[in-house]
């Protein structure tokens, strides 16, 4: 087991819920385009499939994907959306746990590889997308920057969604290279008020989960220690170019052949 915190049955069944907006083929489409083109007439291994928002499209469009999940909640609710043949999922981590066969793509998005929480199983993730890549496949990663720039002298905490529905910050331990995503998110209606925004009553679920952040380079050295070189870094998966200021990176590295 890993020090990846476990998704609870209550939380993978809201998921596909919250994350609707992430979900819609106008959002996925970049995403699917990109690791389609990768995987070319091979097969594609998702570490952290969850409930299969970006695997089971891709499997739809006739990328073979096979899924590693460490919930075994989340993966219950990814089978009622495709069977085992057509999208075989194992439960376990994605820094040891092992699949058959090889593939030309292996992939992580949505921030995913920061929920292991040390660097030691964070380079043994790559090193098990090495273990699993034909020669010349490709390991793909999506991940934030993290948003550090943001924080004055002194200031631990950065918001990153102020809204009606829902309240997010990161609060960061700088020592431990870890940082705390804090949800509030709102579940019912109250009186307004007045009808200018303030008073609101309502009910908020709070939820939080913990992340190790890691900067470009340094997974540009994971990726040296697995044996994989460094083939692409785009701001997004339309592929936009990498900048000081992007705010995320979309990274590719190649096992030589």
């Amino acid at each position: 087991m890993t020090s990846s915190e476990l998704w609870t049955r209550a939380t993978a069944e809201r998921y596909d819920a919250e994350e609707a907006a992430h979900s819609s083929p106008e959002f996925l489409a970049p995403t699917l385009d990109f690791l389609a083109k990768l995987a070319g007439d091979g097969r594609a291994l998702e570490f952290a499939i969850g409930t299969g928002r970006v695997g089971v499209p891709l499997r739809e469009r006739g990328v073979p994907v096979v899924g590693v999940e460490l919930s075994e909640h989340m993966a219950a609710v990814l089978r009622r959306k495709t069977d085992e043949e057509t999208l075989p999922v194992v439960v376990g981590d994605m820094a040891t746990t092992v699949v058959p066969g090889a593939f030309t793509l292996v992939y992580l998005v949505y921030n995913t590889i920061s929920n292991l929480l040390t660097q030691d199983e964070q380079v043994e993730c790559f090193r098990n997308a090495a273990r699993h890549l034909e020669p010349g496949g490709r390991f793909v990663i999506e991940l934030l920057v993290p948003p550090l720039r943001f924080l004055p002298p002194g200031q631990l905490a950065v918001p990153f969604d102020v809204s009606r529905g829902h309240v997010g910050f990161d609060t960061f331990d700088l020592v431990e290279q870890v940082l705390v995503s804090h949800h509030f998110t709102r579940t019912g209606d109250g009186e307004d008020g007045g009808g200018d925004g303030h008073g609101d009553g309502g009910t908020y679920r709070r939820g939080y989960s913990r992340h190790r952040y890691a900067w470009p380079a340094e997974l540009d050295l994971m990726a040296r220690l697995a044996g994989l070189e460094l083939e692409q870094r785009v701001a997004d998966w339309d592929g936009s170019p990498f900048t000081q200021d992007s705010t995320k990176h979309v990274s590719v590295w190649r096992k030589p052949i």
